[in-house]
């Protein structure tokens, strides 16, 4: 019959775009589905048998303008599921005798997209009960693990005295947690939302705040860098960049909530590896999401959590407030994953340099507040230099540890920021961190608001105090090699 056969297989996405609706699956469509032959059918479920493709409105003659292929006559069917709903797309162009397509082609050809139809039907069906699998491993390994902070703990916490953000320090971009013990992050948090006049402004019941916080901080993992203090100094960085006039006049309220919570939350359940370890390792996480999988499983932590019993910090929003919190709140930790960011950070910075910024419009606050996001995410590059140098060192041992589960686990040769043994390089690789990453959000941010300058400042500082380590190690090595030549020759010349 046909010298030429397409099958398309339809997804919840090629007609939804809502990520929302299934963030596992991709949600662009595989072809688009209101243009051409297999997009008309795709929406009507008609059958055609269309002998002249050019003759015909509904063929899209682009098709055959990257190609030699000339289009002659089309049959193109729907695959239908045993629901009857319409799961995918059949088509067949050109004869090889040159003919149309007549009834008896048409009933053979029903006859293959049966077939199809359950080919397809079971293998999502399959992919359902794979990923329903992982997720209740998953549910199984988190509720092992974790649970919500006794009420005993939370009475404990709202009994002791907040000190003020000035005691803290919690308004200087220079802030550091290293002298604090854990009890003091709990009450430099509350502090930052007292005085962001949360608790007030949302009706949040302070005993709810504390056994919030203290079921979120006991939801990190003890890992090297990924943990509470993390989180705890993300939150502090957005609380400082919030404080400022002119971004606190950009961001409504509710965004405020949504962001700190966000910070707070960003790395929950974090296991010191990366999206790509998952990947690699095949782990439950990777098979529930698709992309930004460790990202993905932040958020619904923090979902976990806010519909808790006793932790509901948002149960007294009203219904379009807590849509449109959550809303914020997953496009805000879904925005830590770099990936994401090198994707949108075009568009913001053209829209930042160019002046063409519009707070009103919901898309630029949303770009806007991913990069908040990572501006916050990475701030340990622009503390003191003695800060900086020992957070760094904790993420290249964390980082290590992933490589050297690789070497022994999986087989592999780690990347260089990965390997111990380029351990070395350390320098080099904090440079190339920040002139690829750090530098351009800082640069980009301080034009949206200039009072984040000490932001930029630190990071440049910090580049030059990186670049002197690396000339320094350089030296060494140089050092290091003349003195095995000079060695070499001597012996020789013996």
């Amino acid at each position: 019959m046909g010298v030429f056969s397409q099958v398309y297989d339809l997804q919840a996405s090629d007609f939804d775009n809502d990520a929302s609706c299934n963030r596992g699956a991709s949600s662009e469509p595989r072809f688009p589905i209101n243009i051409g032959v297999t997009g008309y059918v795709a929406t009507t479920g008609e059958i055609l048998n269309i002998p002249d493709a050019y003759k015909d409105d509904r063929f899209d003659p682009s098709v055959d303008k990257e190609t030699d292929f000339k289009t002659k006559c089309i049959m193109c069917l729907p695959i239908k599921n045993a629901q009857g709903q319409i799961i995918g797309v059949s088509q067949l162009i050109n004869k090889i005798d040159g003919s149309t397509f007549n009834n008896n082609d048409q009933n053979l050809f029903e006859a293959f997209a049966i077939f199809c139809g359950l080919g397809i039907n079971n293998t999502q069906m399959y992919e359902k009960a794979v990923r329903a699998m992982a997720k209740k491993r998953i549910a199984i390994d988190v509720m092992s693990y974790h649970a919500i902070a006794p009420i005993e703990e939370a009475n404990k916490l709202k009994k002791m005295p907040i000190p003020s953000a000035h005691y803290y320090r919690l308004n200087e971009y220079t802030f550091s947690d290293f002298n604090l013990d854990d009890d003091h992050t709990l009450k430099a948090t509350i502090r930052m939302f007292l005085d962001l006049d949360l608790i007030e402004k949302f009706h949040i019941s302070y005993d709810m705040m504390c056994r919030w916080l203290l079921s979120v901080k006991k939801n990190y993992r003890p890992v090297l860098y990924h943990n509470w203090r993390h989180a705890f100094n993300v939150a502090q960085t957005m609380y400082c960049i919030i404080k400022q006039d002119n971004m606190r006049s950009s961001l409504t309220d509710l965004e405020i909530l949504a962001l700190l919570v966000a910070c707070l939350c960003h790395d929950l359940d974090h296991r010191g590896t990366n999206n790509q370890f998952q990947i690699k390792t095949m782990s439950p996480l990777a098979q529930l999401y698709s992309t930004s999988v460790m990202e993905h499983h932040h958020f619904d932590q923090c979902i976990m959590i806010l519909s808790t019993k006793g932790t509901e910090i948002l149960s007294n929003l009203s219904q379009d407030q807590y849509e449109h919190a959550i809303k914020i709140l997953e496009g805000a930790i879904l925005a830590t994953d770099l990936a994401l960011y090198f994707r949108y950070r075009g568009e913001f910075f053209n829209m930042v340099n160019s002046g063409q910024a519009d707070w009103a419009n919901d898309e630029h606050r949303e770009l806007l507040r991913s990069m908040m996001m990572t501006a916050c995410d990475v701030s340990a590059i622009s503390k003191p230099w003695e800060v900086q140098k020992n957070v760094a060192k904790l993420v290249a041992d964390e980082f290590f540890e992933q490589g050297d589960r690789e070497k022994e686990e999986l087989k592999i040769k780690p990347v260089d920021m990965m390997d111990r043994d380029k351990k070395d390089r350390l320098p080099e690789m904090q440079v190339g961190f920040i002139d690829s990453i750090c530098l351009p959000v800082y640069q980009a941010l301080v034009k949206v608001c200039h009072t984040t300058e000490p932001l930029l400042k630190g990071c440049k500082d910090n580049r030059e105090n990186w670049t002197n380590e690396m000339r320094r190690y350089n030296k060494l090595k140089e050092e290091h090699n003349q003195e095995n030549n000079n060695k070499r020759e001597g012996d020789q010349e013996l």
